[in-house]
């Protein structure tokens, strides 16, 4: 197994590889969020070494699936909201942002390998438009999904409200967005969120078995299903029109601005509407 860490910044996501023993020189390619004591925030930093670390795993041919997970008790806990009282009215670096955090969640659909989620903990805001980008998901039993931007006055813009609805349905994502709430893994196998439910502990065997039975497979014709079937579903692709409407509302709404605070002042939102 080796690792992998961007030197010129703080390290926020690994990069290793593991052995398949029955599949001679094939491995599985692990990027794992690894900010285990904040439940691995999406940073801006994350964004670019989330990319960084998929782009270079799709480059590698020995790498015949690509897992992304999380370290600790969390897949991710969403946006780093910490950062965002100031990111979201800066009317520069916000778009600058958003193409970031775009790169990063379209890169799973683009890669040639197939890319599955280990959900290993909460997956909320963006850390569920992280699984959805993902080409399935494989949730631990005690995984928890959901949206919440809502909870703190924020529009989730990575896939939340163009991609979920295609995933799950439209008005289960509705629901889902509207209401805050986070499904547990037996709940979020029922509506579609995730392929299939195992024990915590057994969550990287599932993807090394499935990495074991992909190895088989030729590399260029799961490379052109994949292409085909990812194509046909986002034929209509909406992810532009979901940034474009969400970056105008950070900017200019003042609910964000209490959202953020009472965030920060861990009470209830008193949102006005404005």
């Amino acid at each position: 197994m080796t690792q992998h860490s961007d030197p010129a910044t703080q390290r926020l996501v690994v990069v290793e590889r593991l052995d398949l023993p029955s599949a001679q020189g094939a491995q599985l390619g692990v990027v794992r969020l690894d900010e285990p004591d904040r439940l691995n925030p999406l940073s801006w930093t994350t964004f670019r070494q989330l990319h960084a670390g998929l782009a270079e795993l799709d480059a590698d041919d020995a790498v015949r699936v690509v897992a992304v997970t999380g370290t600790g008790r969390a897949f991710s806990a969403g946006g780093d909201l910490r950062a965002y009282a100031e990111l979201q009215r800066d009317a520069v670096a916000l778009p600058r942002y958003f193409e970031d955090v775009a790169a990063a969640l379209e890169m799973p659909a683009s890669m040639r390998k197939p890319v599955v989620a280990l959900v290993n903990g909460v997956a909320v805001g963006g850390g569920l438009e992280l699984t959805i980008a993902c080409d399935f998901a494989i949730a631990a039993r005690s995984a928890r999904l959901g949206d919440g931007h809502a909870r703190y006055g924020q529009m989730g813009g990575g896939g939340a409200l163009s991609l979920l609805p295609r995933v799950i349905g439209l008005p289960r994502a509705k629901e889902l967005v509207f209401s805050g709430r986070l499904l547990g893994a037996a709940e979020a196998l029922q509506w579609g969120l995730v392929n299939r439910v195992v024990e915590d502990d057994q969550l990287m065997a599932a993807a090394l078995d499935f990495a074991t039975e992909v190895a088989g497979h030729s590399p260029l014709a799961l490379a052109e299903v994949k292409r085909v079937m990812t194509q046909n579903a986002r034929a209509a692709d909406t992810a532009q029109l979901e940034r474009e409407i969400v970056m105008r509302y950070l900017l200019t709404s003042s609910d964000v601005v209490e959202g953020l605070q009472a965030f920060a002042e861990k009470r209830r939102p008193n949102f006005t509407g404005r």
